[in-house]
């Protein structure tokens, strides 16, 4: 079972607390961070290129800011792992999932390309943690959920299989929404040509609008 929210905190270098309340902002967040890290890390090549077009054998006593220099990199990069993980949107909430009470579940199935049983929307209100249970009868499919502009909000394998008494098993993923949207769903895992129209080449397994989130602020969070 994974469990996934957006409510979602940092602390910056002020020592506030950084809000993160959907997974695009995370994702900005972490591309600043790394494009810096990134920089620091090519000093470092620049820096033991330098030392080797140098004539001048380095001194034993120059070594010692660059290893100190390396060091300080690689506490650095650990450190943000160790600090930020909390950060990533499923970490925090993963480890209580048995105590979490979803406000709503949606259970649908997929077989031979087709959702079925599948709502034709669902209307979700900010703030709420809903749970979409997907099962398969025949292949390995995905449930992804995808913003207008293209951008992928969250996912999960539709894996198919049975329990003992021939039961269907759960893929299931929670996810609180604090967005006002409108979102499509896609199945994010390649399970043949037969998901395409033959002719158009259209995606068949496309769901055009089946999430809608409303009552959030404009900036993200209940009203």
């Amino acid at each position: 079972m994974l469990f996934i929210s957006l409510n979602n905190v940092c602390i910056d270098k002020k020592g506030e607390i950084m809000t993160f309340s959907n997974s695009a902002e995370l994702l900005s967040f972490h591309w600043f961070a790394y494009s810096i890290y990134s920089l620091l890390i090519i000093s470092v090549i620049a820096w033991f290129g330098y030392n080797l077009t140098r004539e001048e054998k380095a001194k034993s006593v120059v070594r010692i800011p660059f290893y100190t220099y390396i060091g300080f990199l690689v506490a650095m990069g650990v450190g943000h792992h160790i600090f930020t993980y909390n950060t990533i949107p499923w970490v925090s909430q993963d480890i209580t999932r048995h105590e979490i009470t979803p406000d709503a579940t949606y259970k649908f199935e997929i077989e031979n390309h087709k959702w079925i049983n599948m709502p034709k929307k669902v209307t979700v209100q900010c703030g709420q943690t809903i749970e979409f249970d997907v099962r398969s009868r025949d292949l390995v499919y995905g449930f992804g959920l995808f913003r207008q502009d293209g951008s992928l909000v969250m996912q999960m394998q539709v894996n198919p299989g049975t329990d003992v008494n021939g039961i269907l098993d759960p893929n299931d993923i929670l996810w609180t929404f604090n967005h006002n949207g409108v979102f499509d769903v896609i199945s994010t895992e390649y399970s043949g040509p037969d998901a395409y129209d033959e002719h158009t080449g259209k995606d068949l397994m496309f769901v055009k609008n089946f999430v809608e989130v409303v009552g959030c602020k404009e900036e993200g969070g209940k009203k």
